[in-house]
């Protein structure tokens, strides 16, 4: 069926999550948004892969990027989504409904209606944000026609209780390494076990205590922790190699080099590889664009301490900020559900501003 972007905002994040689109399965949804917004006078459509953009060309003074990823975490028995009623407040329930599908409903609603903006507007719906950053189909987007992210404010849809979070925390992996030499279990003095020389690896991670940085007025907090550990041949020998990979979240205040150089003094005396990082973005709060939309919407800026797409936009200059219905702490949950509440109030935040009623 086609989507119905006349229908309520609550209306259109049950259809778009009762619609499977796991990272790199996100063809069917993006043909119906697709097929949605190309019917809509007022916008330019374009499309990259599952990516869509649309945008209206209306001359106006200054223009605004409005984003959000199409894809979600694997499904684990949370399709379709469900009302609930938690403490006498209404939820809908399922996967995607905090991350990220009821702030780009409420981006189509918009999109759809808003023929006359105060401002031109951007609208971006992509895939593949989840998995690593060589798939996001933004950052494909940005490579091939970064013409079209000129803007002068961007706001993410990514879940933050309806409220403003400022910039980002960066993030860094690496895989840290010991090494040994095989033998029989039966006799061990004869080899050396890798898995045991990795004991000062975790005893570092669990004596590290993480910062609190102030950024701009925002206080970030950092972490680094083990996320996976493997090694070991067979149950009758001694292992020769051990991996630890660790996840470093950073303070928006430093750059990718900076967390390198950090990681690998913590883990002095190993070897260790970095395999992915991307850098923060500072919370762009001090821009006169920025300070109208947060008070127009009525929030108290707060720091975004997971990895979003404002750094993209924050690397190409512009200020960006994360907007959006849902709790953080229940993204990727298996009980992520989104208060009805904040859908309807996220929609009259963005629309007052952008409309100036």
């Amino acid at each position: 069926m086609p989507l119905d972007l006349t229908a309520s905002s609550l209306d259109i994040t049950r259809a778009i999550c009762d619609i499977p689109s796991v990272s790199g399965e996100e063809g069917p949804l993006a043909d119906l948004i697709e097929q949605a917004v190309r019917g809509l006078d007022h916008l330019e459509v374009i499309r990259q892969g599952n990516t869509i953009l649309a945008r209206t060309d209306l001359g106006r003074a200054q223009r605004v990027a409005i984003a959000g990823h199409i894809d979600t975490v694997p499904i684990n028995g949370n399709v379709p989504t469900k009302d609930i009623e938690l403490d006498g407040e209404p939820f809908l329930w399922g996967r995607g409904t905090v991350d990220m599908k009821a702030g780009v409903a409420v981006q189509l609603k918009l999109a759809a209606e808003l023929t006359e903006p105060l401002v031109d507007i951007t609208w971006m719906w992509y895939d593949n944000e989840e998995v690593e950053a060589a798939r996001n189909g933004l950052k494909l987007l940005a490579d091939r026609r970064p013409d079209l992210f000129q803007a002068d404010f961007a706001i993410l849809g990514e879940p933050s209780n309806g409220e403003v979070e400022g910039g980002c925390n960066g993030t860094l992996r690496a895989v840290v390494r010991t090494t040994g030499v095989r033998a029989h279990a039966a006799r061990a003095w004869v080899g050396e076990n890798a898995i045991h020389r990795a004991a000062p690896i975790l005893a570092r991670l669990a004596e590290y205590r993480a910062r609190e940085v102030t950024v701009e007025g925002l206080e970030y907090r950092e972490g680094l922790n083990a996320v996976r550990i493997s090694g070991g041949v067979a149950g009758n020998v001694i292992p020769d190699a051990c991996e630890v990979e660790v996840n470093y979240r950073f303070a928006p205040s430093k750059t990718a080099a900076d967390a390198e150089a950090h990681v690998r003094n913590v883990f002095a005396g190993f070897s260790v590889e970095i395999t992915d990082v991307s850098e923060g973005a500072r919370p762009g709060l001090d821009a006169p664009i920025a300070q109208e939309f947060v008070r127009a919407v009525g929030a108290t800026p707060k720091p975004k301490y997971g990895w979003t797409d404002v750094a993209r936009f924050s690397a190409l200059g512009i200020p960006a900020v994360n907007y959006g219905p849902g709790d953080p702490h229940l993204a990727h949950h298996d009980e992520e559900r989104v208060p009805i509440a904040q859908i309807e109030g996220t929609e009259q935040g963005l629309r007052s501003w952008l409309t100036g009623v």
